[in-house]
């Protein structure tokens, strides 16, 4: 399930709350970009917030994966280095069942894999900002057989009827950040950072067949 799904369902987990460190107090318009498209094929094209979701995705398939992991931990049986804080391994020919494995240790998979499903990301991160004109809502292209369209429709644009064509944008509105009482007087301001809570709520912009529908919930993660 992505995230968005599961923040609109109250299902707040670790992998939500990773999602949110990046953003402090403020308005972030248009995120997590993300558009579904069906031809002869399936197209789903977003931003780099999906990384994770497009990969695990793509495991349900049992292809292998090439690309570069940014882990919060080191990995047992992965060669990587540590840059800044993090873990960085550059992988080929990853099965998925390891992939899924490790999956809740890291940040970020971004992977490419060819096979029954064609997924290309891009791999090199964009820098946190307030600037919804430079977001980038290819980083990640995956394609797939038009038989899954109702699979890839049901995670992605679970709240959408009959469609061909969609796409959703949505805005972080973050109007506190709670940070742990064990960590008030911390001078570790990365980790303060990572374990903070961000409070606020996220709206859903949907544009199905050039109709818009807007949706909203408050989250606290």
């Amino acid at each position: 399930m992505n995230f968005i799904k599961k923040m609109f369902g109250g299902e707040i987990d670790e992998e939500v709350h990773l999602q949110l460190i990046r953003y402090g107090k403020g308005e972030y318009k248009s995120r997590a970009p993300i558009s579904l498209a069906k031809t002869s094929k399936v197209k789903l094209k977003s931003g780099f917030e999906f990384a994770n979701d497009f990969v695990l995705f793509a495991c349900e398939f049992g292809v292998k994966f090439s690309g570069f992991i940014w882990s919060k931990d080191e990995i047992e049986g992965l060669r990587g280095v540590k840059k800044t804080g993090k873990w960085i391994y550059e992988v080929k020919d990853l099965d998925s069942a390891k992939v899924k494995e490790i999956a809740e240790q890291t940040y970020y998979l971004l992977l490419n894999c060819d096979g029954d499903v064609k997924l290309k990301i891009k791999k090199k991160l964009p820098k946190p900002g307030k600037d919804e004109k430079k977001i980038d809502d290819k980083f990640c292209q995956m394609e797939i057989g038009s038989d899954y369209f109702e699979k890839v429709k049901s995670d992605f644009f679970w709240d959408v009827g009959d469609c061909k064509k969609v796409k959703a944008v949505h805005d972080f509105i973050i109007t506190e950040i709670k940070i742990p009482d064990e960590l008030k007087d911390s001078k570790n301001f990365a980790l303060v950072r990572e374990k903070a809570l961000r409070v606020g709520k996220i709206v859903r912009k949907v544009m199905v067949d050039g109709k818009e529908v807007v949706s909203e919930i408050g989250f606290e993660a």
